[in-house]
């Protein structure tokens, strides 16, 4: 079971007392797969540290699920416009397998900055809209898009079916299949 200084290690370095007032403030939950952590609709109120176990983030588009994110262990996860700006959700985050993750509300990230400026770091969790950004803002060959996920989340390609993967990089299937070939 990883502790909480595991978890922060990520983001800075937390005294004893940080790691107290984290361990008080936060919630673990056990997702079975399936399960749905956010539904469209609802307004994203956490963020969530993945401790095992993965999760994907999609679009229903009446036939089509169009994936907006592959969340893996050890990665902080959340729905970035719905909780920045508490608006309903567009997707839906879904347990991919069975997962255990740790919960932090956004009251009780206040409550933790609150507490102790260390915790002020935690706002570089909310950076990782920078990975989608860089996919998507630049005009990468889907060669360069499949070596850079790589490089990001080495795992996603043991974890995720090539489907899943290409919808993310929203290049086609054969695409994918092809590139990862010649690597």
């Amino acid at each position: 079971m990883m502790s909480a200084q595991e978890i922060l290690a990520s983001v800075g370095s937390f005294s004893p007392y940080d790691l107290l007032l984290f361990e008080e403030k936060t919630v673990r939950k056990i997702f079975s797969k399936n399960d749905m952590l956010l539904q469209p609709g609802e307004i994203c109120q956490s963020v969530y540290f993945i401790l095992s176990g993965s999760f994907f983030q999609f679009q229903d588009n009446d036939l089509t699920e169009t994936i907006i994110d592959l969340h893996l262990p050890k990665e902080w996860m959340y729905n970035h416009p719905s909780l920045i700006e508490q608006k309903p959700s567009g997707t839906t985050i879904k347990a991919f397998e069975d997962a255990e993750v740790i919960e932090l509300s956004l009251s009780n990230l206040h409550g933790l900055i609150a507490g102790s400026q260390s915790f002020l770091n935690l706002g570089r969790i909310f950076d990782q809209a920078n990975h989608r950004t860089y996919l998507f803002d630049n005009a990468l060959s889907p060669a360069q898009k499949y070596n850079y996920i790589k490089n990001v989340k080495p795992l996603i390609v043991q974890v995720f079916p090539v489907k899943m993967i290409a919808s993310y990089l929203k290049i086609a299937p054969e695409t994918l299949s092809r590139v990862r070939a010649n690597h």
